[in-house]
């Protein structure tokens, strides 16, 4: 019995595994494409901000921040460590 759990799980942990390191270099090639994005949109905003309007200015630092590599993605990477803790969870439950 428990070797056709192991059968079964390991095509499981293989795509797991497959996915996470997918999604690591996804996430590792875009940090810089945000963090410059964010940059310009964070200079964009204190413009705005000092010179036409305060609303809008902060509206442009929001998504500055969100784009920055402590918004969404940090958010992206929280997630990402999360699958790969239930993919250690299924190893250790299966294979441990």
């Amino acid at each position: 019995m428990k070797l056709i759990l192991k059968i079964l799980a390991a095509p499981v942990v293989a795509a797991l595994a497959l996915f996470i390191w997918i999604c690591a270099g996804l996430l590792y090639c875009s940090a810089f494409l945000f963090g410059l994005a964010g940059t310009i949109v964070a200079i964009l905003g204190v413009a705005v901000l000092v010179t036409y309007s305060p609303q809008n200015g902060i509206i442009l630092l929001v998504i500055a921040f969100l784009i920055s590599p402590m918004g969404l993605p940090m958010a992206a990477a929280w997630l990402l460590g999360k699958i790969q803790d239930l993919r250690y969870a299924i190893q250790g439950r299966i294979y441990g």
